[in-house]
């Protein structure tokens, strides 16, 4: 298998995180979308909530989905979401980061 695969962040040079930072400086929408989605299902009763889930629903609802929304994101958007709302860090089951 090559070292650099198209695409990844090997090819790119840029870490997750930085094109995780890129994505959604031009994409505040998503966030604001996964924002509404997380509250609403937390609203409706649910005491855990996937980013994956959310992600996948997001990509239905959207006319032509969102170019770029990579699930490398996930646990970066779970994160942010916890960051902005503290009391909302029980719904999300996050691991250990092992890079930045």
């Amino acid at each position: 298998m090559p070292a650099a695969v198209i695409g990844s962040h090997r090819a790119t040079g840029r870490t997750i995180t930085e094109q995780f930072r890129a994505f959604d400086a031009h994409n505040p929408h998503v966030f604001r979308a996964l924002e509404r989605m997380t509250g609403r299902r937390l609203a409706a009763g649910a005491t855990r909530v996937s980013l994956k889930d959310l992600f996948e629903d997001l990509r239905r609802q959207l006319p032509y989905g969102v170019a770029g929304l990579n699930n490398n994101y996930t646990a970066l958007y779970a994160r942010r979401l916890m960051d902005e709302h503290p009391y909302w860090a029980g719904a999300f089951e996050l691991r250990r980061r092992r890079a930045a």
